[in-house]
């Protein structure tokens, strides 16, 4: 139980993108696949801002699932995208391997973005819990399954299973901790604004209503005020 009372940390986490793919993402029917790929590309950006190791992975590109998001190959363009043949991640060696090397450094919590959550996800998280002693993570809205129903029991399942079901917002704040941060505060603050929604819209607010800040800001110089107003 003690694992489970501990925050995830950029220091004891790692992730895995499986199977964002733009085939996989037609059947999903249990998140807008908008609403999905934002949150997808959010979480690989927090991942970036907090050099949490990160591995992606592809199922049958060429002959069913199409290539991986250009979104979320943007954030990480140095990655080697590890292609199979099998729904379950664990099977293929190469996966294995990528988060053996990451374990060894402490990263045993393995936060887990997928599609679809009934199989590929479902498949890799029992499997992964069974042979190694990793605790996995699994993001909730940055997948998605062919229904509601699919989606839910697979997550049912895989907590009853061990999982800790979190979502792609709650791994960032819990990897900053502290506004305090500072090195990684203007990042964060950055991705909460252009991924996070309301919340984001909150922090636009304050910027520019309460704390006076300019309006417009073109590749973090600012401009001035909207002269539309």
């Amino acid at each position: 139980m003690s694992r489970y009372l501990e925050v995830l940390t950029p220091q004891n986490s790692q992730l895995i993108f499986i199977d964002q793919q733009p085939q996989m993402a037609f059947g999903v029917q249990s998140i807008d696949r908008q609403t999905l790929k934002n949150n997808v590309v959010g979480l690989a950006k927090a991942a970036k801002t907090f050099k949490v190791p990160t591995t992606i992975t592809t199922v049958e590109t060429e002959a069913f699932s199409g290539n991986t998001y250009p979104e979320l190959l943007a954030v990480f363009p140095e990655n080697t995208i590890l292609e199979r043949s099998s729904m379950n991640s664990w099977d293929d060696q190469n996966v294995r391997d990528a988060l053996a090397k990451n374990a060894a450094n402490g990263r045993k919590k393995v936060v887990v973005s997928g599609l679809w959550t009934e199989v590929c996800n479902t498949t890799f998280a029992l499997s992964c819990m069974h042979d190694t002693d990793y605790e996995i993570y699994m993001v909730a809205d940055a997948s998605g399954g062919t229904s509601a129903d699919a989606h839910k029991y697979a997550m049912d399942r895989m907590v009853q299973a061990g999982c800790v079901p979190v979502t792609w917002q709650q791994v960032l704040l819990e990897w900053q901790r502290d506004w305090a941060r500072r090195e990684t505060y203007d990042a964060v603050t950055t991705i909460v604004k252009e991924h996070s929604g309301a919340y984001g819209m909150g922090v636009d607010y304050a910027y520019t209503h309460v704390h006076k800040a300019p309006e417009r800001v073109t590749h973090g110089e600012r401009i001035g005020p909207n002269p539309a107003k």
